[in-house]
């Protein structure tokens, strides 16, 4: 092991925070290795709404450092990732009588708009529901609404672009890599990682980054060999996709009678997606489902605000996944804190371990920093703080410049149609170029696999993006799921399998 290198930092979990970090630190100069025992994004990270947003129910609960730092984030990481993040008008219609009174609403958005330094993003205005176009999928029940601004996110897209990121900076990423243990010797971690094949690697590290999100706990009982562990409260959320119930590019957030709230929102050109349900889970992350309990909940939920309603038959996919809160005590699930805390441990001349509990989507970017800051302090620092200005893979165009973007792939590929134009942009941006490389007609892109999806496509995300099975291709990298037939996805998975065994 002598003549093995001895990294800074040693990431466990590839979810937006641990690929977070990873970047951040390979771009201050940090010797970064990250493993993700599965695919990056195949927990918590891709199974969220999907939004960048404040949190605007959570000034309810007073979180108002966690609102206003979320808020401040929309439109630097919108400038970040302009072809995986947009800005979406949300619209909240209110009743008489409701279950919050419109002063109370008026208030919290005043506080919205106000909090995080808005520049971009228009202010709220309130609608009448009898006039305005937002109103015709609704009950005549209501007539009068707020609409405010909040972002949309591909979340899984975001999370393997920040690995990407910080592999182009340096960063060793194990994708598929349990680790299997982690002990301290002679002022180091020695990890130990397992591939599915079996094989076995070893690595030394000066720091040990705990990110594993809903596993954090079985990480430190499985490779520390800790008993009673119990720092993270573990919240089931789960969302239904719909065909197509409004053809407004406007989301909406619907107000439940138990005080929960869930969106209505625009999703992949030709469906809704609704969510999300807020229960405490005690199983196994990996075997989270959507339960029937769920499912009636949704439906009904959405069903007493749409004129027509929505039955379980409507749904053409459901997804589900485990919120990691720390455990502040809250009695009810969706009353337990939204922000992360970072723990370091470790004695005077130990290798310290820094353990991640919480976070969302909205707030990585400056989770990342705030965990950088403590990184200093304990092995010292190197760089400073800059991802705020930086662009993502794919990102190096303006925030208002995505059609002009798809008109600039158009011209170069002619062939295409436009709604693949505009897939590969919203997935890709300008590293669509690279994909269709020397492509003159549709033909020249490979095997068509179905919906927009083609051999150089996969091949892309095969040989950059650590993709290895359909499911990665289909339903995390893309949603080409929603459109490709059974035989269609088999197909792909066929080929996947020939060039993992290749």
């Amino acid at each position: 092991m002598s003549g093995q290198p001895i990294y800074d930092l040693f990431v466990i979990g590839g979810g937006i925070n641990g690929c977070g970090i990873a970047r951040d630190a390979a771009g201050r100069g940090y010797s970064v290795a990250l493993a993700e025992m599965n695919d990056f994004a195949s927990g918590t990270s891709s199974g969220a709404t999907k939004l960048i947003h404040g949190g605007l129910r959570y000034l309810e609960h007073y979180e108002f450092r966690l609102v206003r730092e979320a808020l401040m984030e929309r439109e630097v990481l919108w400038a970040m990732a302009p072809h995986v993040i947009w800005p979406l008008r949300f619209v909240l219609p209110f009743q008489k009588g409701g279950i919050r009174p419109a002063w109370l609403i008026r208030l919290g958005l005043f506080l919205y708009d106000h909090l995080g330094g808005r520049k971009l993003l228009p202010a709220t205005r309130t609608l009448d529901l009898r006039r305005d176009p937002a109103g015709k999928p609704l009950k005549p029940i209501f007539s009068k609404a707020f609409e405010y601004s909040d972002g949309w996110v591909d979340d899984a897209r975001m999370v393997v672009l920040n690995a990407r990121d910080a592999e182009i900076r340096g960063a060793t990423i194990l994708s598929r890599s349990r680790v299997t243990s982690a002990k301290r010797e002679n002022g180091v971690w020695v990890i130990t990682t397992r591939k599915r094949d079996g094989s076995v690697s070893t690595h030394r590290a000066r720091m040990l980054v705990n990110a594993a999100g809903p596993w954090v706990d079985q990480v430190l009982a499985g490779a520390f060999g800790r008993n009673n562990v119990h720092n993270v409260r573990l919240v089931q959320g789960s969302h239904i996709i719909v065909k197509k119930k409004f053809n407004d590019a406007r989301a909406y957030f619907f107000q439940n009678p138990d005080n929960r709230i869930i969106f209505a929102i625009p999703y992949e050109r030709d469906f809704t997606l609704i969510g999300t349900t807020d229960r405490d889970y005690t199983d196994d992350p990996k075997d989270v489902r959507i339960s029937p309990e769920e499912v009636s909940y949704l439906c009904g939920a959405a069903s007493e605000y749409f004129q027509e309603p929505v039955v379980p038959g409507d749904i053409v996919w459901s997804y589900s996944a485990v919120r990691p809160l720390f455990d502040d005590g809250a009695s009810k699930a969706q009353e337990a804190t939204r922000d992360y805390v970072l723990k370091v441990e470790g004695n005077e001349g130990e290798a310290p371990l820094l353990n991640v509990f919480g976070g969302k989507l909205t707030t990585y970017r400056r989770l990342a920093e705030h965990a950088l800051e403590k990184i200093g302090e304990t092995i010292g620092v190197k760089g400073t703080s800059w991802t705020a200005g930086s662009q993502l893979p794919g990102g190096d165009f303006g925030v208002t410049a995505y059609e002009a973007t798809v008109e600039k792939l158009i011209r170069s590929y002619p062939f295409l149609q436009r709604s693949h134009a505009e897939r590969l942009i919203r997935c890709y941006g300008t590293d669509a170029h690279a994909i269709l490389a020397g492509a003159r007609a549709i033909e020249d892109l490979g095997r068509h696999f179905g919906g927009t999806l083609y051999e150089a496509e996969v091949r892309w995300l095969i040989e950059r993006e650590w993709a290895v099975t359909a499911e990665d291709v289909l339903w995390r990298r893309t949603k080409q799921g929603l459109f490709l037939t059974p035989e269609e996805a088999e197909g792909l998975d066929g080929y996947m399998g020939l060039m993992a065994a290749a």
